[in-house]
């Protein structure tokens, strides 16, 4: 079962790799833009099509208008989806609507969200998911100075009816950023917990009240699903390991299905609160995670592998294994976007040196790798935050297995250096997965560890260092993997390379006693 699920989440993961993230949620804002304007024709969502129409259109205009100055003024360039992808989301949190009084409103929202961007920043991460800041401010506004008629965040999206549509887009968003087991415990806190506190009013209040009614009516009629798809994922205002997301998942479902007054404060703020409380945490955990890096040099480790060097003034702190997102800003970047994740290949004991590698391979390539190969010694470029846990086991004695797939030892790398710099002792096997001799990348650090590798290779590599065997020209699949590790059962297996062969692995690693994966959705 569980086998099955791997393999089937992987094989959806390296399709929808295809898409930057970014790229991904401005499509599915945009379609249900177009949804919800159709819908609108026959009465089925509560703005007409001309409140949509005009309302989209006074978000876009001052968002990118916003984004385009600062930008300009900080001197980056221009990035037009993160605008749109701002304008969309308040478009289903705020009231959209076509009341000159109530643009303005909107107007104020749009500007507010966009500029939080720049001021509320911490070395480069959002404090506050922007769109949220943008409603709760013109919430604020609105009530505090009693003109109500700029309006307040609505949240209408939270309808029966785009309830399901937002349902099955979300899980898509969710897959794609690796997000199911966060997202899954938001919305299951969310609607217990809502379920229970409007339980407890009925109950107060002497009414009748159904449990069950209760909980569909807050999964169809309430914020949960939007915002756990299209705001909570933002990589910029999650804090890096997957336990302190989960945290902050469960503290933003508590908020949001809890919604407690604070003493006598004449705002009640929309889900838009529980959503900055969580923020909040999340930035807590990740105070010291956006450096800048600048480019000491770069190395070429096979005919398409490129080692990158860089060097970091400011306290960088990271576990082994784990990885760093990587912004270079270009201009007109295609669907990938301009940010991508690199696994660090050095070890903690490295720093303040910092290395990562990425297949420079022939043919078409991505406008983000094309300006990442024209980065030259000196150029400084941002790493926004440090992921991932694909890191080493507490307990040292647990045997281990690594399975490596071409660019996908990065990480592994890193493993082995931080196991050699801190002197610790750990049984390991590694698998090492090339198309050919000369795509064995780091050969000589491997070696150095001592490990014993297992190298899968159609063509017979010749001498081999120490404790390494070859595989006999066999393909490495679900079959043979047992036989190339006959303890597998005793061992925790790590595997990264690309998504089809996690999947393709995954019957036999289910064998292992336990499987932490890592799959690249390429570049």
């Amino acid at each position: 079962m569980i086998a099955a699920l791997t393999a089937t989440f992987n094989r959806v993961f390296a399709l929808l790799g295809r898409f930057s993230m970014y790229r991904l949620v401005l499509l599915e804002l945009a379609l249900l833009a177009v949804i919800s304007l159709l819908l609108s024709f026959g009465g089925l969502v509560s703005p007409g099509w001309a409140d949509l129409v005009v309302t989209a259109a006074v978000l876009a205009g001052v968002c990118a208008g916003v984004d385009a100055a600062a930008q300009r003024i900080v001197r980056l360039p221009w990035r037009v989806e993160s605008s749109l992808i701002t304008a969309g989301i308040l478009l289903f949190v705020l009231r959209p609507t076509i009341q000159p009084l109530g643009l303005v409103g909107i107007a104020l929202a749009g500007a507010v969200a966009s500029l939080s961007k720049y001021v509320l920043v911490w070395r480069g991460r959002h404090i506050f998911n922007p769109a949220a800041t943008g409603a709760a401010v013109l919430t604020l506004v609105a009530s505090l100075s009693g003109v109500s008629d700029l309006g307040t965040s609505a949240w209408w999206v939270g309808t029966p009816t785009l309830g399901p549509i937002v349902l099955l887009l979300g899980i898509v968003i969710v897959w794609r950023v690796e997000k199911l087991r966060v997202v899954g415990l938001f919305v299951a806190t969310a609607l217990v917990v809502g379920t229970i506190s409007i339980a407890v009013q009925y109950q107060a209040a002497g009414s009748p009240w159904d449990p069950g009614a209760i909980f569909w009516q807050q999964l169809w009629s309430s914020p949960v699903l939007f915002l756990g798809a299209f705001m909570l994922p933002e990589p910029l205002t999650l804090p890096p390991r997957r336990w302190q997301q989960l945290i902050v998942a469960a503290v933003v479902g508590v908020f949001l299905g809890w919604s407690p007054q604070i003493g006598e404060f004449p705002v009640s703020l929309g889900a838009e609160r529980a959503l900055l409380i969580g923020n909040a945490v999340a930035f807590a955990f990740t105070l010291r995670q956006a450096v800048r890096l600048t480019l000491a040099g770069r190395r070429e480790l096979t005919p398409t592998v490129q080692q990158l060097t860089f060097t970091t003034r400011r306290r960088l702190e990271f576990s082994a294994g784990q990885y760093l997102e990587l912004d270079v800003p270009h201009r007109r970047p295609d669907a990938r976007g301009t940010r991508r994740p690199f696994s660090i290949v050095s070890a903690p004991e490295d720093l303040p040196e910092v290395r990562i590698a990425f297949r420079d391979g022939r043919g078409p390539q991505s406008t983000f790798k094309r300006a990442l190969a024209g980065a030259g010694a000196g150029d400084v470029l941002a790493a926004t935050g440090i992921w991932g846990d694909f890191v080493l086991p507490r307990h040292h004695s647990e045997p281990l297995l690594m399975v490596a797939a071409g660019i996908g030892v990065t990480p592994f790398v890193s493993h082995l250096r931080h196991i050699m710099a801190s002197g610790d002792r750990r049984d390991v096997v590694l698998v090492y997965v090339v198309s050919e001799l000369a795509e064995l990348a780091y050969r000589d650090e491997i070696a150095a560890a001592g490990v014993p590798v297992i190298v899968f290779m159609r063509d017979d590599p010749g001498a081999l260092p120490d404790a390494w065997t070859w595989s006999g020209g066999v393909r490495l699949d679900a079959a043979q993997l047992p036989i190339a590790v006959p303890d597998l059962a005793a061992r925790h297996a790590y595997i990264s390379g690309p998504a089809g062969l996690v999947a393709d692995l995954a019957p036999a690693l289910e064998k292992a006693k336990s499987i932490t994966t890592d799959a690249f959705s390429g570049y």
